[in-house]
C-alpha cells in the first residue's frame, strides 16, 4: 500500500482527507512543520506528501526545502496562498502539484491518484536470466519459456524491489501484502523467498539477501 504524509494544522480538514485517504492509502497525518520533520524522519520511504503551506511553526516551504535535502519524494502542496510568487516557490521545490484551498474533495482525491500513478515504479523489471512483468504477473526466461508463478510471491518480490535497499522484516511483508487482520506465519514468507530464489536462479541468490535477525533486502551490489 502507497504511503503518503499529510502536514495539516486544520484539524477538521486533516480529519476529512486522513479518513478518506486511508480508504486507499497508509497515511500519516503531522499538524506541525516539527512534527512532519520528525515523522518523515521516523519513516523514509512515503511515496507523497501533502504539504500544507501556512503551518503554525513556520512554513511548508521551509519543511519541503528541508525533506528536498535527503529525498525525492513527491509533493504536492495544499494552501489559501494562490499567488502567483507562492506557486512559483512551490515548483521550484519541486512540487508536482499546486492546490488552491478550498478545493473540492474529489479533485483532490484524482490529483493524488494521478501524480501517483505517474510516477509509479516500472512494471517490468529485467534481470539476467529472466524478465519480470508486475503487470501480467509472469516471468520470461532469457530460454523464451514464461511462467506463472504465485501471484503472492510475485508481489513481495516487486515490495522488495521498490523498497530497496531498505530490509524488510517479515512482520512488515507480511503487513503490506496481506493487511493486519490476514497474517500469514513468518514461516510462510521464508517459504515464499525460497521460491522466488529457485525461480530467479543466480539473480535471486545475488539480489534477494537474508539479514539475520531483521529481514530480507533486495540488493543490487554484485557481492551481495
Amino acid at each position: 500500500m502507497r504511503k503518503i504524509l499529510l502536514v495539516e494544522d486544520d484539524t477538521s480538514l486533516g480529519e476529512t482527507l486522513t479518513d478518506r485517504l486511508k480508504k486507499e492509502y497508509d497515511v500519516s497525518w503531522a499538524k506541525s512543520l516539527s512534527e512532519g520533520w520528525t515523522t518523515f524522519n521516523q519513516n523514509k520511504d512515503f511515496d507523497l506528501i501533502l504539504l500544507d503551506v501556512g503551518l503554525p511553526d513556520g512554513t511548508g516551504f521551509e519543511l519541503a526545502a528541508k525533506i528536498r535535502q535527503i529525498s525525492n519524494v513527491l509533493f504536492l502542496f495544499l494552501t489559501a496562498q494562490a499567488d502567483a510568487e507562492s506557486r512559483l516557490k512551490g515548483f521550484e521545490l519541486g512540487a508536482q502539484e499546486y492546490i488552491p484551498k478550498p478545493f473540492h474533495l474529489k479533485e483532490l482525491l484524482i490529483r493524488v491518484k494521478h501524480v501517483l500513478d505517474a510516477h509509479a515504479p516500472a512494471r517490468e523489471v529485467e534481470l539476467e536470466t529472466c524478465t519480470v512483468n508486475f503487470t501480467n504477473m509472469t516471468v520470461q526466461k532469457k530460454s523464451g519459456q514464461i511462467e506463472y508463478p504465485p501471484v503472492t510471491d510475485l508481489k513481495i518480490l516487486q515490495l522488495l524491489i521498490e523498497k530497496s535497499p531498505r530490509v524488510l522484516s517479515r512482520d512488515e511483508i507480511m503487513n503490506e501484502i496481506w493487511g493486519v487482520d490476514k497474517n500469514p506465519s513468518h514461516r510462510t514468507i521464508d517459504n515464499i523467498i525460497v521460491r522466488l530464489r529457485q525461480l530467479l536462479g543466480d539473480d535471486g541468490e545475488r539480489h534477494i539477501r537474508s539479514v539475520r535477525g531483521v529481514g530480507y533486502q533486495w540488493s543490487v551490489e554484485e557481492n551481495a
